[in-house]
Formats: structure tokens, C-alpha cells, sequence
């Protein structure tokens, strides 16, 4: 069919299930597929840092070094602290994982709210971003900037629907493009640092507006909102302690070893990106008219767009940076196609969401899952109108939220891996002894994170909370509530449903069938033949008069064919199908509670999708109602259009009179 061909040319083949190891990731394709979001924060993360210093003019641009170096110290923590959750849980869950077993399921269920909001934030600010340095290289677009972003938040959905190792290779070109392009604008500003050349942004000439205090209480206020906003660098660190099953054997040292990677490559882009920042005089403000001398209106490049024409000029390699910084913002999206459909396959299969995102898709993928992200990222950016500066202040609440408690929960692990290794160095072994400093290591490391974090989460808190911070501190306990929902649902069914020790398969006092037909024709004599092979206590067809007309035809059908099943006409004044139906039901159930009433419905099966509405419609709707009944069985008995069945028995001659009307 149509619909299927399309499938397969957007997705691909299915595969099997035995290939399951075929999708697995070698490191240098592991590094784009959860790496991208931390690798391109680099792009905006030093000019977040600049926007809040503005605030205060120029006057705290001085600054600018140690505030980077307190996001480049964190970043390094974090992924030294998440090197030891891939080697203690390599089965992957990150956070949510860690924080249950050791801290308590409340815990794990607050971690995996906080990522699942953070996952949605970091697809709607890596594409509205990425759009954004689009947009400073071709202004023309700025009207297009929301239609363009949900067109980007399409199509990684659809690559990512093809699974992980064909888009991994699709999505390897612009990330290490990105990484080329930022090492060779390093090596080409030293060159000409060295060579006495001046390097000037285009804003250098432009001062900032001071709006705010620069000494004091509010210049600490000042600096700690900048290194807030720096702290979106280490946005999606934690997407590999959520995706180690995806990585090759040996798959904990093969994570750790790609975050390290990661970490190195991030942390001297970004701390390079801030030093040429300075050094070329980037002034960047959050308006246009923060800026003295600017007309109003006028559109701002991005800081490491200014950079780049600074460094090379509008030559080659400076459009080779805008193409892939672009590019690798919009594919950052992709560590969170990543990483929300394995957490939220892990939730649904502790049953806290629907057991539909448990499951894996034709190329064995969590296909429900990335459908259901990019759903919920393109509703953000419809509401936000795709703006980088709006979604910023969202961003990162619910990534130190997990970061803290994924360490506190580690802390408490080593602990108790340190209680087991204490019957081991009772005995007076060096080894045991060995493995006591080991974890006491460990456990340190996992200790100061956990510290840290947690004052970073504060600091973001206190910063962010009033500029939009706020509906994500109201999104997580409302996603929370609605987790613990779903499985006190799961709970209550599981206990309905529980087999008794000793099973007794036992009959149905009585099994009341009744056919539901319109008019005599050969959908309905299958019906008819059908019902009287369930050998029911009792059997009748039952229409609706709707039309009193259409009834007497009915009925001198029924008499003229012989049919020996007995006709019922429930009378319908209002012209209603359904509720009569329903009602008729009902007065079964109530004559006989511990009866079945068994509901025989013939329906078309089309054969093309656009015939759906022409067809069936009245007893969709039935259907829909009595699957509320209790104790009522409902059998639909297809009649394919284009190809007929020839299992249609002739009914007997002999006619049983239908009962009087009602």
C-alpha cells in the first residue's frame, strides 16, 4: 500500500530482533550521537556569560575569565563524577536509576521528571538556536525562524526513526565539521596574534547600556546569573550514563572513555571561544537598543558568528563555522532523541508511563518515544515563537536537578559498596584494603559533586526562577504526579487482574447473543451464521427504526429470505442509534447479572484509507460505548469489500415470526 511504501522510504526496513547488536556504537559515533548537545553549547554558552554581565555595561566584562573558568571547573566534575556512574550501573537509566536504588523511588521519580522536562527544553533551545545563527548569516529569514525550527524538529525525528547507527553516521558530519572549523579558527588567531593582527568584533565599537548596579551585593548578583548561564555547557553530560546499552563492548569503559573525550574537546572550545571573545571585544546585550549608538532594530550576530569574522573574515573557513555551527546546534537535539526515548522505555517498563513507550519500532528504536519528544518540542517552540532568549531561561533547572541527585545517590552506592568490601579487609588483605581506598576515592569525587551541583542548582534557581525558571519548577512535580498516577493505575489492574492460586475455569450462566444489523444483505447473513456457531442460550437480531419505513423493509426482507433467527426493532423517537442499543443491553444484564451478553457487529473492511469514512461509522460508535459494560462481549465480523468472502451459508428456509415491536 501507499501508506506503507512511504513508511519504508522515510524509515527504512524493519529489522529483526536478533540485529539488536548490529545498532551498537563504536566510540567515534557513540561522541556524535550523545555528545552533540554538550559539544555545541560551546557556540552560545560564552555569550550567555557576556548577556548577564551587560546587564551592568561593561564594567564587569573583567570578570568574564573566572566566571569561565567556574563553568570549565563544573563541566570537568560533572563528567569525572558520571565516569563513575557508567562503570557502577552499565545498564544504563543515568540518574533516575541511581537515585531509586539508593536514595528511594520519590527520589528516582524526581530525577527522571527533571530530565524528561530537560530532554523536551534541550531539542527547543538547540534548534531555536542553531535557526538563530541561520538567521545572523542570512537576515532575510528572520520572519521564518518558527516554521523553520519545527521543519528541523521534522526531520531529526524522521532520522532518528531510522535508528541510531545510520543517523549516527549522518550526524557525525557536521559535529566533527563543528570541532575542525573551532580548532582551526584557534590555530588561525594565534597565527595572527603572533603576527601583530589586530582581531575586532563587530560590536567592539559599540558601549552597553549599564541597567543595573556594578558594585556590591548586585554585581555578586551580576556575576553569579553569568555563570548560571555558563553552566548550560554541561547540558546533556548525562545523556551517556542514559545510553551505555548503546555502546559497543566493552560498553561501561567505552562510555567512560567517550566522556572523556567529550569533556576535553568541550572544555577547550568553550574556555578558546571566551579568550578570543575578549580579546576581539564581543559586547553582546540581550536587545538592540541595550547597545549606545545602535539603531534600534538592528540584528545582533551571534557572539561566535562576530568571532569568526574576526578571525578569518568573510573567507572561507568563517562560512564553513557559520554552516556547521549551525548545523551541530540543531543536531545537539539529537543527545535528547537520544536520551528521552531509553529513559522514558525504562520508566515505562517500571510501568510510571504508558507500556506503548517500552517498546522498540521497525529499526529498533524507541520509535514512540522520539515521536512523542519531538510532539512536545514543537508545541514549545510554538509557544515560545522559537526564540533562543525566551527558552534560555527554562533551560538547565532539571539537568542539575538529576545532576545532584544522581551524585548524592552514587555517594550513598560507594557507601554501601564500601560496607560490603569491609568483610574483605577485616581479613588484612591488601586487596581489600586497596578496594576500601578505591571506593573511598570514588565516593569523594561523587561527594564534592553532588555539593556542587547542588549549589549550582541554586544559584540557577535564584537567577532564572522569575524570568521563566518558575513553569519549569511547576512542569516537574506536575510530570511527577502524573508518573505516580500511571502506576497506582498499573497497580490497581495488576491486583484486578490476579490468577487465584488454584484456577477453576467455569462457564457463564447463560450467553445472550445478539446480532446488530441495519438491513438484509450478505455482511449480515455472515453475522447471523456466525453468531449461531457460538451456540449461544439464546440469539436474536437486533435493528434500530430510526426510520419506520426502512424497518417494515427490514422486516418484509426478513420474512420474504426465511430467516429463522428472530428480529427485534427497538424504537428509536429521538433518531438515535446507540443509546437504544445500549439500553436494550442493559435490560439483559439486569434480567441476568452473571450472563453474558456477546454484541455481533458485521462491518466492511475497505481497502483504501479515504473509505473509512464512508463506512462503519455507527458501529465505531457503539462499539466505543459498550466496551464500558460490564460483562458484555463485543465481536466484530469483517466483510472484506474487494475480495468477498464464500463462507456465507444459505440460512434455512423456516421463519420463526420476529417478537412484536416494543
Amino acid at each position: 500500500m501507499a501508506g506503507d511504501l512511504a513508511r519504508r522510504l522515510l524509515v527504512g526496513r524493519p529489522m529483526r530482533s536478533e540485529r539488536l547488536a548490529e545498532t551498537e556504537l563504536p566510540k567515534w559515533l557513540a561522541l556524535p550521537v550523545f555528545c552533540s548537545d554538550p559539544l555545541s553549547s560551546v557556540a552560545y554558552a560564552t555569550e550567555s556569560i557576556l548577556v548577564a554581565l551587560a546587564v551592568g555595561g561593561l564594567a564587569l566584562y573583567h570578570t568574564t575569565p573566572y566566571v569561565a573558568a567556574g563553568v570549565a571547573l563544573t563541566l570537568l566534575l560533572v563528567v569525572t563524577s558520571y565516569r563513575q556512574t557508567v562503570h557502577a550501573y552499565p545498564n544504563g537509566g543515568g540518574a533516575y536509576v541511581v537515585a531509586s536504588e539508593n536514595l528511594g523511588r520519590t527520589a528516582g521519580l524526581a530525577a527522571a521528571s527533571a530530565l524528561l522536562v530537560d530532554y523536551v527544553l534541550t531539542v527547543a533551545v538547540s534548534v531555536a538556536a542553531g535557526v538563530g545563527n541561520i538567521i545572523s548569516a542570512a537576515s532575510g529569514l528572520a520572519g521564518d525562524a518558527l516554521p523553520i525550527s519545527l521543519g528541523f524538529v521534522a526531520l531529526l525525528m524522521l532520522m532518528n526513526l531510522r535508528g541510531l547507527r545510520e543517523s549516527g553516521r549522518i550526524f557525525a558530519i557536521p559535529t566533527y565539521g563543528f570541532v575542525v572549523g573551532i580548532y582551526v579558527m584557534f590555530a588561525w588567531a594565534a597565527y595572527k596574534g603572533i603576527a601583530g593582527q589586530p582581531m575586532r568584533a563587530e560590536t567592539a565599537g559599540y558601549r552597553l547600556r549599564e541597567s543595573s548596579g556594578t558594585t556590591g551585593v548586585l554585581a555578586v548578583l551580576l556575576i553569579l546569573r553569568a555563570f548560571a548561564n555558563g553552566c548550560t555547557a554541561l547540558t546533556g553530560v548525562e545523556a551517556i550514563s542514559n545510553g551505555v546499552p548503546a555502546f559497543r563492548r566493552p560498553k561501561s569503559r567505552n562510555a567512560a572513555a567517550t566522556l572523556a573525550a567529550m569533556a576535553a574537546l568541550a572544555i577547550t572550545m568553550f574556555v578558546g571561544i571566551t579568550i578570543l571573545a575578549l580579546v576581539s571585544h564581543v559586547h553582546m546585550a540581550e536587545n538592540s537598543a541595550d547597545y549606545i549608538g545602535l539603531p534600534p532594530g538592528t540584528q545582533v550576530p551571534t557572539a561566535i558568528s562576530q568571532i569568526g569574522a574576526a578571525v578569518f573574515g568573510r573567507t572561507f573557513f568563517f562560512y564553513w563555522n557559520t554552516v556547521f555551527t549551525a548545523g551541530i546546534l540543531i543536531l545537539a537535539a539529537n543527545t535528547a532523541f537520544n536520551g528521552f526515548p531509553a529513559l522514558a522505555s525504562i520508566l515505562a517498563r517500571d510501568r510510571f508511563l504508558p507500556r506503548q513507550l517500552y517498546n522498540r519500532g521497525d529499526r529498533l528504536v524507541f520509535s514512540n518515544g522520539v515521536v512523542l519528544l519531538a510532539a512536545a518540542a514543537g508545541l514549545l517552540l510554538i509557544v515560545f515563537d522559537a526564540s533562543t532568549q525566551s527558552l534560555i531561561h527554562l533551560y538547565i533547572v532539571g539537568v542539575f536537578v538529576s545532576f545532584t541527585l544522581s551524585q548524592a545517590g552514587m555517594v550513598r552506592h560507594w557507601q554501601r559498596e564500601l560496607t560490603a568490601a569491609g568483610g574483605v579487609a577485616g581479613v588484612g588483605g591488601s586487596v581489600g584494603q586497596a578496594a576500601r581506598r578505591r571506593i573511598r576515592r570514588s565516593q569523594a569525587i561523587n561527594a564534592v559533586g553532588a555539593t556542587v551541583t547542588a549549589l549550582v542548582l541554586v544559584i540557577v534557581l535564584a537567577s532564572k526562577f522569575l524570568e521563566g525558571a518558575w513553569i519549569v519548577v511547576v512542569a516537574m512535580p506536575l510530570l511527577f504526579a502524573l508518573m505516580r498516577g500511571i502506576r497506582r493505575h498499573y497497580d490497581r489492574l495488576a491486583e484486578a487482574l490476579r490468577v487465584p492460586a488454584a484456577v477453576q475455569l467455569t462457564r457463564p450462566s447463560r450467553n445472550h447473543v445478539i446480532v446488530l444489523v441495519s438491513r438484509l444483505h450478505l455482511p449480515t447473513v455472515r453475522a447471523l451464521s456466525y453468531a449461531r456457531a457460538l451456540a449461544p442460550s439464546d440469539l436474536e437480531a437486533v435493528t434500530v427504526a430510526v426510520s419506520r419505513e426502512e424497518a417494515q423493509t427490514l422486516l418484509e426482507d426478513w420474512e420474504r429470505h426465511g430467516v429463522e433467527i428472530p428480529l427485534r426493532i427497538l424504537d428509536s423517537p429521538f433518531r438515535e442509534i446507540t443509546r437504544p442499543v445500549l439500553q436494550h443491553v442493559r435490560s439483559l444484564r439486569r434480567s441476568g447479572p452473571r450472563d453474558i451478553v456477546t454484541v455481533v457487529i458485521p462491518e466492511y473492511v475497505v481497502s483504501h484509507w479515504w473509505q473509512h469514512v464512508l463506512h462503519n461509522q455507527s458501529a465505531l460508535r457503539i462499539k466505543a460505548r459498550l466496551l464500558f459494560q460490564p460483562g458484555v462481549v463485543v465481536i466484530s465480523v469483517p466483510w472484506p469489500i474487494d475480495r468477498p468472502p464464500v463462507d456465507v451459508a444459505t440460512p434455512a428456509p423456516a421463519v420463526r415470526h420476529p417478537p412484536p415491536r416494543p
